[in-house]
């Protein structure tokens, strides 16, 4: 155990390290793009398709 609270070890930062780089980036990434092609695709039907 720390002998200061609230430092971390390496053990503790690689693990939110892989946690953040392995899981949420890609989970994120991907919730990101399907919204915004969400977005895109409600605008379409209430809008329309883009004319020319």
């Amino acid at each position: 155990m720390n002998s200061e609270i609230g430092t971390p070890t390496k053990k503790e930062e690689r693990r939110v390290f892989i946690l953040l780089a392995v899981f949420m980036a890609p989970i994120l990434s991907i919730g990101l793009v399907a919204s915004y092609g969400f977005v895109i695709w409600m605008s379409q039907l209430i809008l329309g398709p883009p004319s020319h």
